[in-house]
């Protein structure tokens, strides 16, 4: 009885939880869309017209995007400024195209949004002057639907989608969306991979688009990092080039406390779904000690996958010969380059995986790719 009186307890406690974070969500949401509402509001009445003559500008904290809307219908930008700022975008909006083309020059903007059918400027004139002047810019092509041919021509000249009108509020924000989700993409893509010798403190996130190789860390042809931590002992974990080609990490299977392993066997493995894959001990020894706290936080190594991210502990007494066989520093980084070369090119003209940016082909190589070729690429860069 009274586990059972427990057990109702518990649950009204978690009910109760879910019940006031929800409140405090829904109570935090209303109020900043009544602060965009009244930025809003309050920035209709500001005067801009020293930097464009028709310029109204809403800006948001914490803005997803900034954007610049050009159309000569001044209905079509305020929808645009009243569905957009409420989502929390920045928005500029003007109804000249050369309006736009100056502001371009002194402003930062994520997007412009342009109608094709325009006087003194169209929209296809604004697009090559955008592109010419700030290629960094997205442009999208605002058309009816009797134009949508003309505006698919626009992506000939740089611009990167179309938006068709009339649109919906719902269909406004969806298409917004996606646009800004494909320019993050480009933008991700584009970034070229880099290795380099870091010296992270603790809990500090590494660059995104960079690999990393702390200084002092010896890395094996595996893909299995080891740290000298005293006489004899060394902690090892997986890198940060076998956690950008493996992707999502769903748990670890360590191995046994004492368990004496060579150097290249089989040591621990690292699970994604029903997908497994093994790591080999860059060292002989004994295994003395498992960092089982990791399992509980595995988003840790989306941080990092060095220094209190390792896997577990070896007592070794062959340290002298076998840290040889190991890269450091200089070596390390070359081997980083020389594997970030190979994988591009086994995905490109082995996998035959295809994208307008293939510097960054290799980033969640595995969780993508059917579980054969994902078995069969990991065993030739972990299987050494």
């Amino acid at each position: 009885m009274t586990f059972l009186i427990l057990v109702v307890l518990l649950a009204l406690f978690i009910i109760a939880d879910l019940a006031i974070r929800t409140l405090i969500k829904n109570a935090r949401e209303k109020k900043i869309k009544r602060e965009r509402e009244a930025v809003l509001q309050e920035s209709l009445s500001f005067d801009f017209s020293n930097e464009a003559k028709t310029l109204k500008r809403v800006e948001v904290q914490n803005a997803k995007a900034k954007i610049l809307c050009v159309d000569d219908e001044e209905i079509i930008l305020d929808s645009f400024r009243k569905i957009l700022v409420i989502d929390g975008y920045s928005i500029d909006t003007v109804e000249k195209g050369q309006e736009a083309l100056g502001l371009i020059q002194k402003n930062h903007y994520d997007f412009v949004f342009t109608d094709l059918k325009m006087p003194e400027m169209s929209g296809e004139e604004v697009c090559k002057a955008v592109k010419n002047i700030r290629p960094d810019i997205d442009v999208i092509i605002i058309t009816g639907y009797a134009s949508v041919s003309s505006a698919v021509e626009c992506m000939k000249y740089g611009a990167m989608d179309y938006l068709e009108k009339p649109f919906t509020e719902d269909e406004l924000l969806k298409n917004t969306k996606e646009f800004l989700i494909k320019r993050k993409h480009k933008i991700d893509l584009a970034l070229k991979p880099s290795v380099h010798i870091t010296h992270l403190k603790e809990n500090e996130q590494e660059e995104v688009c960079d690999f990393a190789i702390p200084g002092g860390v010896f890395i094996s042809k595996g893909h299995v990092w080891t740290s000298v931590e005293q006489p004899g002992n060394v902690k090892v974990g997986i890198d940060d080039f076998a956690k950008k080609i493996i992707g999502r990490i769903d748990g670890i299977e360590y191995p046994n406390l004492g368990m004496e392993v060579y150097a290249g066997q089989s040591l621990f493995s690292i699970k994604q779904g029903n997908r497994k894959y093994n790591f080999y001990s860059p060292v002989s020894g004994k295994v003395i000690k498992t960092n089982k706290s990791l399992i509980e936080n595995l988003e840790l190594l989306d941080l990092t996958t060095y220094s209190k991210n390792w896997i577990c502990e070896l007592d070794s007494e062959k340290l002298d010969s076998e840290l040889k066989e190991l890269k450091i520093g200089r070596a390390a980084v070359s081997f980083f380059q020389h594997e970030i070369d190979g994988i591009t090119h086994k995905a490109i003209t082995e996998l035959n995986i295809k994208v307008t940016e293939k510097e960054r082909i290799y980033k969640d190589i595995l969780q993508n790719l059917p579980e054969a070729q994902a078995e069969s690429l990991a065993s030739f860069y972990f299987g050494k």
